[in-house]
């Protein structure tokens, strides 16, 4: 994987060779490319490495360098098409659709009562599985963007679990109006960081997949946690 982040305190060759010297020395880096003029760095891992890790290969936080997340992005997606990017998330919802029309078919037609339903225990188990796969590397990446996150460190881990709970309880049809009111609220909270860093054009990667896939923040986020939204708010209104 590879990602570009802002990186400040650069202003000459030597301090580009210095930062990228001790950049390179950290494990599972590949290569570092840094630009003064840009005040960026662009660094290649095999595996995901937190930003507190990358600053104190910098010289810790009082370092004259400073590395930021605020400009981060996946390098590759640039020439990636449309399709390429989403592979992993077009995937997850085509599958969650097929089973819950499956789960649903009931005398020759689909209940959508049960279909929305499967579709919401199917949704939020599966990308809860994908964070919890490197539980600390999504809550660095949620709170890049997350209004709430940015703010509260830990609710970045307490949102990984929250969304296994509430994929566990639309599965066993647990209390669904209290589940559905839960799911609209942490929901609604979800999608207003990331209309800001849509609407703002910010250039960051999407953590709904945890650090697993390197997806760009887009419409297509929104679109993904409107539905969720749109779906428990029908649940509640047809109960």
């Amino acid at each position: 994987m590879t990602h570009t982040y802002q990186l400040t305190g650069m202003t000459c060759g030597g301090c580009e060779n210095k930062v990228k010297s001790n950049l390179l020395i950290l494990p599972d880096v590949t290569a570092v490319e840094v630009s003064k003029d840009t005040q960026s760095a662009t660094i290649s891992m095999d595996k995901h490495i937190g930003l507190a890790t990358l600053q104190q290969a910098l010289g810790g936080a009082d370092s004259k360098y400073q590395i930021t997340s605020d400009s981060i992005v996946e390098a590759s997606t640039a020439t990636q098409s449309w399709v390429e990017t989403y592979k992993p998330i077009l995937l997850i919802f085509g599958y969650v659709i097929a089973i819950s029309v499956i789960t649903s078919w009931q005398d020759n037609t689909i209940d959508f009562m049960v279909f929305m339903r499967i579709f919401m225990a199917g949704f939020f188990l599966t990308f809860s599985f994908f964070k919890m796969l490197n539980l600390k590397a999504f809550a660095e990446s949620y709170a890049m963007y997350d209004i709430v996150a940015k703010k509260f460190n830990l609710w970045g881990y307490i949102y990984a679990f929250i969304e296994l709970g509430l994929g566990l309880s639309f599965a066993l049809n647990l209390s669904p109006v209290i589940v559905n009111w839960v799911t609209l609220v942490v929901m609604t909270v979800s999608i207003l960081g990331v209309l800001e860093s849509v609407i703002n054009k910010k250039k960051i990667q999407c953590a709904c997949l945890g650090a697993v896939f390197n997806l760009p923040m887009s419409t297509v986020t929104i679109v993904e946690d409107a539905i969720m939204i749109a779906m428990s708010a029908a649940m509640l209104v047809f109960m």
